[in-house]
């Protein structure tokens, strides 16, 4: 006769193993879930510069360069910690930590969302776009560069285009109509502020048909001078200074299409802008028109004109770039790239116009 005693002995490896089997299914379920929020995404690129001699005259001298480069090699993860609320983390191993922010999407309809953290600032139409969307080897143009804090003001220091601060954003009108707001520090990026004010930025745009979007961005703020500028004498290291920008532009896209096999078709684009800044007393402007254009299979072919302008008050601080090149799409969002450049330089940047010879990789996932 089987007892109660016996019964419960047997049931109790029975148990034992069902209970392994669901902890074994929820952890399971647990770590598809996790996977499934976190994604990885990263790029490098690398290539080869090559610019001709210019004169030996002291300040105005440009030097002979061949020579291989390693520009940018970026990763960065992104968690979606539930379906409103996101965090990102980004690194170039080749420089230092570029980003890191959260964001939280506040409606439903994506008409409001919140970032805070460091992050790519809303002014002009370039500087947020990624390298790996740009058309150039050197990327953006030379009025982006300077103004939105690139890296050649010596005022504002290398900070990538981005800064720390809290920013609102979202789309309008089913999404033709897109803002951006921001409060940001203004002193650029892994770097306390230098000063008690914060700076400002807005960014609209208006998408009235599909691939057409006409944009305007405005930057109200005080800069701490990191370093001096030969054009801009009067600001010294540690001054504070009035730091203010605007930029009009306007991008065409055609629907994406391709002239041969590849399977990734692209579209056409067409992109200008005209920026200009104010740092304390001095006038910088300057803008760009930079086309592309699928002409076969994965073959594109690049043309851009651009000018900048750094002390509108003094003669010879100007430059204009004529490039023209060509981009073989090999896989996915990986590309060859070769460009030549005519660089027209003022006297006080280059006692000689001169030309520049670029070829670049890009691999990305």
């Amino acid at each position: 006769m089987i007892t109660k005693q016996r019964l419960l002995l047997a049931a109790i490896p029975l148990l034992m193993h069902t209970a392994a089997i669901a902890q074994t299914g929820s952890n399971e379920d647990w770590m598809k879930d996790l996977t499934s929020r976190i994604t990885f995404n990263g790029y490098a690129q690398a290539g080869w510069s090559y610019q001709d001699p210019g004169t030996t005259d002291g300040a105005k001298r440009r030097d002979k360069t061949n020579s291989y480069n390693l520009k940018r090699t970026l990763l960065w993860a992104k968690a979606r910690i539930t379906d409103r609320w996101s965090f990102l983390f980004m690194h170039d191993f080749n420089s230092v930590v570029q980003e890191f922010y959260t964001d939280y999407r506040i409606t439903n309809n994506n008409a409001l969302t919140v970032r805070f953290g460091q992050f790519k600032h809303s002014y002009s139409m370039e500087n947020p776009l990624s390298p790996t969307q740009l058309e150039l080897i050197d990327v953006y143009s030379q009025a982006v560069l300077y103004l939105a804090g690139e890296g050649p003001d010596p005022l504002n220091g290398v900070n990538y285009g981005r800064d720390q601060g809290l920013m609102v954003y979202g789309d309008l009108l089913q999404k033709k109509l897109h803002y951006e707001l921001a409060l940001m520090s203004g002193q650029g990026i892994n770097r306390k502020d230098g000063n008690n004010q914060k700076d400002f930025i807005a960014k609209l745009e208006v998408r009235p048909v599909d691939g057409l979007r006409l944009a305007g961005s405005g930057y109200l703020g005080t800069g701490h001078a990191v370093g001096t500028a030969d054009w801009n004498p009067t600001i010294k290291e540690g001054d504070n200074y009035k730091r203010n920008r605007y930029s009009v532009g306007a991008e065409y896209k055609t629907l994406p299409y391709s002239k041969g096999q590849y399977k990734e078709a692209r579209p056409a684009s067409l992109r200008a802008e005209w920026l200009g800044g104010k740092d304390g007393d001095v006038d910088s402007r300057g803008g760009y028109v930079t086309t592309c254009i699928p002409v076969y299979d994965a073959l594109d072919i690049v043309a851009s004109g651009e000018t900048f302008d750094r002390n509108t008050k003094v003669e010879g601080w100007d430059q204009t770039n004529l490039t023209l090149g060509v981009q073989y799409w090999f896989y996915k969002k990986c590309r060859v790239q070769l460009q030549y450049t005519r660089c027209l330089c003022g006297d006080n940047i280059s006692s000689k116009d001169f030309n520049w010879l670029q070829a670049q990789v890009q691999v990305a996932f």
